[in-house]
């Protein structure tokens, strides 16, 4: 079974294909960093991106497999959640495309892409496990027993982890995306006597808050003028704080769970001080880390595919909606 997956979710359009015997074939990704003249995604823009790029790019991850498009046997594309206007790009064509090909289109939910994401790579986790699910719109920890069976144990009050990376690096001028910018000052940067909230490490649960952080960076930014020294000190100090509060809970959550593996997914998932620090987290327990490859931490074409041949592989069938959902909690998944 051959599948193509196409990823619009928000600002990256991904394309990949993968075969249920060969594995991955090929993927491919372009990034829209024009966002980043407004410090932020403007979601017409990302849709206008995605219009112009996607055939395209499908043409081109066809002829460097080397795979004619009648030799697709199906269509994964993300249904949500994720910006609307973005999201029916990609339905649409998936939409259009196996009609034309009479072959079945299946929508994927984005968040159980990036929870599958590790099982591309060579050494990939065996469920069940532990999946801290770290991005810009998202920060949760989920006890994934089997594909479609996911228990949210904790997720984020108010902003993403990733949200707090992005509005911390306009705060400090760094531009964006936030999670690179911030993590590349951080690097330069020193421990100081600063030191950032780390919201609700002192009390029970699995719960996340970053807004608070955000002010108080805010709050210590204005306190006198920033240089480039003054930048990357608090840059260190505002990573620091979100590593050790994403550290504690997934410590808390494998004690809780008894888990012997924790995986991270999503963007922030990439930020190599987090990975070093859990990396001796769940070592300490006796437990295994498990992370995708930098490229797909982020949007990707190759988790929506991979995502969508295991659905389909199971006996799940394409259906003809054509509706997309912004708004689509993980906790409605269900097995195939």
């Amino acid at each position: 079974m051959l599948v193509l997956g196409i990823e619009t979710s928000c600002d990256d359009t991904g394309v990949a294909l993968y075969d249920r015997d060969a594995g991955l074939r090929a993927h491919a990704l372009f990034s829209q960093m024009s966002h980043a003249l407004y410090g932020g995604v403007v979601p017409e823009i990302a849709s206008r991106d995605h219009i112009q790029k996607l055939l395209p790019l499908i043409d081109a991850l066809l002829i460097d497999a080397g795979v004619a498009i009648d030799d697709l046997d199906a269509i994964a594309y993300t249904a949500g959640p994720g910006l609307a206007g973005a999201l029916l790009v990609g339905a649409a064509l998936a939409r259009a495309l196996a009609f034309a090909l009479a072959i079945p289109a299946l929508g994927v939910h984005h968040l159980e892409g990036h929870l599958l994401a590790p099982r591309l790579e060579p050494e990939a986790p065996d469920f069940p496990f532990l999946a801290l699910l770290v991005s810009g719109g998202h920060t949760l920890l989920a006890d994934v027993q089997a594909l479609g069976q996911y228990t949210i144990l904790g997720e984020s009050r108010d902003d993403a982890a990733g949200e707090a990376f992005d509005k911390s690096a306009q705060v400090l001028g760094l531009g964006f995306p936030g999670g690179p910018a911030i993590g590349k000052a951080a690097s330069r940067g020193r421990e100081t006597d600063l030191r950032l909230p780390r919201p609700l490490v002192d009390r029970p649960g699995l719960e996340f808050s970053f807004s608070g952080l955000k002010t108080a960076l805010l709050q210590a930014a204005r306190e006198r003028p920033l240089d480039d020294e003054r930048r990357c000190d608090l840059a260190y100090a505002l990573q620091d704080a979100i590593v050790d509060t994403l550290a504690v809970k997934c410590r808390r959550a494998l004690l809780q769970t008894g888990h012997e593996r924790l995986v991270i997914a999503g963007g922030v998932g990439a930020n190599q001080r987090l990975r070093e620090r859990l990396t001796d987290e769940v070592a300490a327990l006796g437990a295994k880390l498990y992370y995708p490859r930098p490229a797909f931490c982020t949007d990707n074409g190759a988790m929506i595919a991979y995502a969508g041949c295991l659905r389909l592989a199971a006996g799940q069938a394409g259906n003809q909606d054509f509706g997309v959902r912004p708004r689509w909690p993980l906790s409605e998944l269900s097995p195939p």
